[in-house]
């Protein structure tokens, strides 16, 4: 029972956290290295394949222990449009970093849970009943997300706290900066909740996460490697010297497989509305390490958004969980039920 727990409950949790980490270091080293000059399509590039070399050993030391079957096309193409969204999200939510600062992306990300419950509705893996207190706190912290959303992105306000660091000046932005990189981020954190929907429908037809995401990260790479070239036709640009540049592409590569599978295992054992819920946890990290690393500076129109996408983050998250619990204690039977069925 102790190891079915952990399985089910204390090691997603932890694993997600660690997701969440790794993704804001990720930003704040991408930030860094795109300020040195570093392309974002190169820094994609060579993430997905990264990824996909340190994949490709592990799916053959850790093979699936289930009866898999064959690829046929319309799952592949799946697998195809996984690496295709995941391409284009990336370069939406890394161009608007770029725009922006890590801790708008963070607070963006906050939008993943509002857009995959509209998603699962649309795509009917989740159930509204209007009358139901569940669905009406779903709708609301919906609504309440994009609101605080719309509020970060539209209104910057005034510095609540300034990097002492001398780089701070040389980073600080423009209002119309601002408001192009939330969009971006918006439209990337979107198309992040339809890869979520997309992945959770392979994950049941092939339920084998190494491999998911080893395919995954190979389309990725098939799709970015000649969009990069042709944005990025100098193929000195492509060289990596010894640099933050460096640093930040193998750090890449090795928290894309991480996450790639760990993202696949998740979906697979808890569904796409479980995977957006730790959004939150990222804003404080990307702030902290924003402000000691970027020199970034933090503004009130990030911190009353994010306060109201948060309430509405996990006004979401507690109607998806007392519709869990609803759903496991029907599933039950009572244990005097069972023995009078036996005699």
């Amino acid at each position: 029972m102790a190891r079915r727990y952990c399985y089910n409950d204390v090691l997603p949790l932890t694993a997600m956290v660690a997701i969440e980490c790794t993704n804001v270091g990720q930003n704040v080293l991408f930030k860094k290295a795109t300020s040195k000059g570093m392309s974002y399509f190169i820094f994609i590039t060579y993430g997905h394949a990264i990824g996909a070399l340190l994949l490709l050993p592990l799916s053959f030391l850790f093979p699936s222990g289930r009866v898999l079957p064959s690829l046929k096309f319309h799952l592949g193409f799946r697998i195809f449009l996984l690496g295709l969204i995941g391409f284009f999200a990336q370069v939406c939510a890394y161009k608007g970093i770029d725009y922006s600062n890590p801790t708008l992306a963070s607070t963006i990300r906050n939008l993943s849970p509002a857009f995959t419950f509209i998603l699962a509705v649309l795509f009917r893996l989740e159930r509204v009943a209007l009358r139901s207190s569940t669905s009406q706190a779903k709708i609301m912290g919906t609504i309440a997300s994009i609101s605080g959303a719309l509020l970060v992105v539209l209104y910057k306000g005034p510095q609540v706290f300034s990097s002492p660091s001398p780089s701070s000046t040389l980073l600080q932005l423009s209002y119309s900066n601002w408001v192009i990189g939330g969009i971006l981020l918006a439209v990337a954190y979107l198309l992040f909740s339809i890869r979520y929907i997309i992945q959770t429908q392979v994950m049941e037809i092939y339920p084998a996460e190494l491999l998911v995401a080893l395919f995954y990260n190979i389309c990725a790479a098939i799709i970015s490697a000649p969009v990069s070239l042709i944005a990025e036709s100098e193929l000195s640009s492509w060289m990596l010297r010894p640099s933050v540049a460096v640093i930040a592409v193998l750090y890449s590569g090795v928290m894309q497989a991480f996450s790639s599978f760990v993202i696949a295992w998740g979906l697979h054992l808890k569904g796409p509305v479980y995977i957006a819920i730790f959004k939150p946890v990222s804003i404080a990290i990307a702030a902290f390490m924003s402000a000691i690393f970027l020199g970034d500076s933090l503004y009130l129109g990030s911190i009353i958004g994010a306060i109201i996408i948060s309430i509405g983050f996990y006004a979401v998250i507690w109607g998806k969980a007392k519709e869990d619990e609803r759903t496991t204690s029907s599933s039950k039977v009572p244990l005097l039920k069972v023995e009078e069925n036996v005699e």
